[in-house]
């Protein structure tokens, strides 16, 4: 059961997943959350990190796409000056906008990694279409009974991959 929950790797964040990294796993293409994985709800846009990581991933020939549940507002104001392919208001984890943006990177479940910092949108739709699941720490979590009930729910998950792996690796 916790399988379809369980990344394959876990992160501090972004800045620790580093291209050569992604070489190697065979990883062609990257679906990428927006959202507390890359920068916080209250970056509009790519912070100068954010944009030179883009840069080193790209400049290893691995395509960059991003899915988010967020509405096409915050999504096309963050990827105004990218022009990625992007979906907005995906419904993860369902998986049909994952799927169209393999589809228009060329890459298919064998050279693909989903990137995102919740277990029950993110990996789990990397888990559905047999993607690699990159889990990160999210970055500036937002405080809500909502958001605090789900990250209660991914402890133990999380617990049980550090146990297997050790917090931050493979």
């Amino acid at each position: 059961m916790l399988k379809k929950f369980m990344p394959d790797y876990y992160y501090p964040d972004l800045s620790h997943i580093t291209p050569e990294a992604l070489c190697e796993m065979g990883i062609k293409g990257l679906v990428m959350d927006i959202d507390n994985t890359i920068v916080t709800y209250d970056d509009p846009t790519p912070t100068p990190a954010a944009s030179a990581w883009f840069d080193a991933v790209t400049a290893k020939g691995i395509k960059i796409s991003f899915v988010s549940n967020n509405d096409w507002e915050r999504v096309n104001e963050f990827n105004r000056e990218l022009g990625y392919p992007a979906y907005a208001k995906s419904g993860k984890p369902f998986i049909k906008n994952v799927i169209k943006l393999m589809d228009e990177m060329g890459t298919d479940k064998s050279n693909t990694a989903f990137i995102g910092d919740q277990v029950f949108t993110d990996v789990w739709s990397a888990k559905r279409l047999g993607l690699f699941a990159i889990l990160v720490k999210p970055i500036k979590d937002k405080r809500s009974l909502f958001f605090r009930s789900k990250r209660a729910l991914e402890k133990p998950i999380l617990r049980r991959y550090a146990k297997k792996h050790g917090e931050g690796k493979k």
